[in-house]
């Protein structure tokens, strides 16, 4: 007779995995990965999202190292989302704004001048009005 497995290490170990798991969303090259291989349409993994929520509640959030990873766990969230993120030209707007981030996020007046402008690409379908990746 085997002795049930220790709840506690259970447990951690869910907790690891499902932590490692959420971070990794922070990799817009990760997202665009599992479009492409419609991972992201996959009814199961969409309520897997769902259900990973949870991380953004403030004992948990705690835990998390890249804060993009609960942005874009959000976005996920959105259908269109799910499916824009599979063009390389998506991809390439959610990384460009994460750099943007992350080079301006201490001084504000550089955040202004990141901002598109007319002549900067925005990918198809997403007006200069719209923010839903920022």
């Amino acid at each position: 007779m085997t002795q049930p497995e220790d709840p506690r290490a259970a447990n951690r170990a869910r907790f690891e995995l499902e932590l490692e798991f959420v971070q990794s969303l922070a990799n817009p090259f990760y997202l665009h990965s599992l479009a492409q291989q419609n991972i992201l349409n996959q009814p199961a993994f969409v309520n897997f999202l769902k259900y990973l929520m949870y991380w953004k509640e403030k004992d948990y959030a705690r835990f998390i190292l890249y804060p993009h990873a609960l942005h874009h766990l959000e976005l996920l969230q959105h259908a269109q989302f799910r499916s824009e993120i599979g063009k390389d030209e998506w991809r390439e707007y959610l990384n460009q704004k994460q750099f943007d981030h992350w080079r301006t996020w201490r001084e504000p007046n550089r955040a202004a001048a990141a901002q598109p402008t007319d002549q900067q690409a925005i990918p198809e379908g997403q007006e200069q009005g719209q923010n839903a990746l920022s």
